[in-house]
């Protein structure tokens, strides 16, 4: 054909029907239009060559077919499997999708918002909601566009995340189980409810154990490795006793692993590390991270769906994954180093 573009009247033409028919043959929504001559349409212009405008079918449709996904931080690991979820099942739907990254900035979470809205999304997902205060949720209510929380959830609000009281509640058990009294938690940042529900669920565990946790034990920070390593360097200086660290994800706990070592101590023998969401990397550290597994890929696929539920006009109800611990090398009973500087040492000639 060339370089001219084939338009729906040329494959009209050639398969001796209107070009009404073509235009709802090679659509996703084709009711009204035999399966035969479906398949006859959508043939003859895979062998054209035909390439649908996505503006002309916005124009002739009044939708984008677009919807958009902002996270803080998309080379995130969490973040990146969750939006592969989103994606994959936006794909099923016949939605194509758009995401940017706010780095939890709100000028700049404003400004993503508004770059979405001029693509014409039809529905927003949010990976980045703020308890302190989210003016960008407050926009999307008040201009009616259907949106999903990921990741972190706020009340009154369609979302789809892991129950993290449950999973800080599976790592205070596990440490429990283990004999550690003397801990400490690397929490992340206050104005996530990741970090404010794994925390509490934690807390809660131990009070229930009659272990009080002072607010000295709970450190707060950015939930990166740099921003873990921080948090757990104070954490030991103020408490050098503590036989185990709650950090809320892996890759704080990562940070706090070197700042153990830091201190002259060893994870996974004189002081446990459990961290959250068992990203696949946790398993083959030198020392493997235990771990409360949240379902990421499942989470994004399951925003996605309920987005476009939504979009469908149906109606929703907040959703949450349930959580697993993953046991490893970097928890081990409280005291073991002790008891293995007890055992004398054997061999000899």
């Amino acid at each position: 054909m060339g370089s001219t573009p084939v338009t729906l009247a040329e494959i009209a033409r050639r398969a001796g029907v209107h070009v009404s028919t073509v235009s709802r043959a090679l659509s996703p929504d084709s009711r009204g239009v035999g399966s035969a001559t479906i398949e006859r349409i959508r043939m003859l212009a895979e062998e054209l060559g035909y390439l649908p405008h996505p503006a002309a079918a916005e124009l002739r449709t009044g939708r984008s077919g677009l919807l958009g996904v902002l996270v803080p931080d998309l080379t995130d690991m969490v973040l990146s499997t969750i939006y592969a979820g989103v994606d994959a099942r936006a794909h099923e739907s016949a939605y194509s999708t758009f995401v940017s990254n706010t780095h939890d900035d709100l000028d700049l979470r404003g400004g993503k918002l508004e770059e979405l809205l001029a693509r014409r999304v039809e529905g927003v997902i949010l990976g980045d909601a703020r308890m302190d205060g989210d003016e960008l949720v407050e926009k999307l209510k008040r201009r009616g566009l259907p949106y999903v929380l990921v990741n972190r959830r706020l009340r009154g609000s369609p979302s789809v995340t892991t129950d993290d009281i449950a999973g800080g509640s599976l790592a205070a058990e596990h440490l429990l189980s283990l004999g550690h009294h003397d801990v400490g938690i690397v929490a992340g940042p206050t104005y996530a409810s990741t970090a404010v529900e794994r925390t509490h669920g934690f807390v809660r565990k131990y009070l229930e154990s009659g272990i009080h946790l002072p607010d000295g034990r709970i450190v707060n920070g950015i939930a990166d490795a740099p921003g873990g390593h921080a948090a757990a360097d104070e954490l030991l200086t103020a408490n050098p006793g503590i036989t185990a660290i709650f950090a809320a994800n892996d890759f704080a706990a990562i940070g706090t692993m070197g700042a153990i070592r830091e201190h002259g101590r060893t994870p996974g023998k004189d002081i446990a590390v459990v961290g959250y969401n068992d990203v696949p990397l946790s398993a083959y550290l030198p020392v493997s991270l235990t771990s409360v597994r949240s379902q990421m890929l499942e989470m994004g696929r399951e925003g996605a769906s309920m987005l476009i539920d939504l979009l469908e006009g149906r109606t929703v109800e907040p959703k949450l994954l349930k959580p697993e611990l993953m046991a490893r090398a970097s928890t081990v009973p409280a005291g073991i180093s002790e008891l293995e500087d007890m055992v004398p040492a054997t061999g000899g000639a």
